[in-house]
């Protein structure tokens, strides 16, 4: 089972002093942070898709050694009006990823709003087609998908369930692993129980640091399924504060107890 942990993003100025030198310039965030992990989550690619020469930056920069999954830009998932340019240049503009062998897979995320519903069903079939040739990850946030009979579509039709780990509410999604084939993904967004409806922004809403008996748990699941797996993603959401960064150290000695190694080459001062 090859392993690929990382953050949700990698642009992140309250790292500093943390994660990057103090003086770190933007432009050389990736180059620091592929020092680390081994696998990045790409958030920009929501707002505004990279060009190829963006990409072709990105593998330069980071040395060819980390593993990009690339979120879908918010035309496909939560506008939902993406015409068929807008899809080429999806799977077009990440060629330099591809050709490096670094490109991971797409990552669909649905808003909470999304829910399973005849007509939602048809969209995300007709998505799903648009990345029939690419790995496509989804992420529903509505609790209406997290059942059986949504998952054993998922193995048919070769799509990659992502595995979620919400604050304890109503209306979302339960924490579990649930992989449809051979290939998980896992996304841990921290349990920010008291800011995840009232936050008014991501970062209020992931302020949270997970205790390592709460990511124990995740590991041991992921332990028992190792020998069904050929890779995992595990991409750490809770970015706010550097809380990720710690996490991460606690994962990998997490996974290094029940005989698994991770590629996370970072060390903090954990008092902080």
């Amino acid at each position: 089972m090859e392993l690929y942990l990382g953050t949700g993003g990698y642009a992140n100025d309250d790292w500093l002093g943390l994660l990057y030198p103090p003086g770190t310039r933007s432009s050389e965030y990736l180059e620091v942070y592929a020092r680390h992990f081994n696998a990045v989550e790409l958030n920009s690619s929501f707002y505004a898709i990279p060009g190829v020469r963006a990409f072709e930056g990105m593998v330069r920069k980071s040395g060819g050694r980390v593993r990009f999954a690339v979120k879908l830009h918010r035309s496909m998932t939560h506008e939902r009006d993406a015409g068929d340019e807008m899809y080429t240049r999806m799977t077009e503009s990440v060629a330099p990823l591809r050709e490096a062998g670094m490109l991971g897979p797409f990552l669909a995320q649905f808003p909470y709003s999304f829910h399973r519903t005849p007509e939602n069903r048809r969209y995300l079939k007709a998505l799903a087609e648009h990345f029939a040739d690419e790995m496509l990850a989804v992420e529903f946030r509505h609790w209406s998908w997290d059942n059986d009979e949504v998952l054993k579509a998922f193995r048919k039709a070769g799509l990659t369930w992502v595995s979620v780990d919400y604050p304890p509410l109503r209306g979302l999604p339960k924490p579990g692993l649930h992989p449809c084939g051979d290939i998980a993904y896992l996304r841990l967004h921290g349990r920010n129980r008291e800011r995840w409806w009232e936050g008014k922004s991501a970062a209020e809403r992931h302020d949270y640091r997970y205790t390592a008996d709460e990511l124990r748990l995740w590991v041991m699941w992921i332990a028992e399924r190792e020998a069904d797996l050929s890779q995992l993603y595990l991409m750490m959401q809770n970015t706010t504060k550097g809380h990720a960064l710690y996490n991460l150290m606690m994962l990998r000695e997490l996974f290094a107890a029940v005989g698994l190694d991770v590629d996370v080459r970072l060390e903090l001062p954990m008092g902080r």
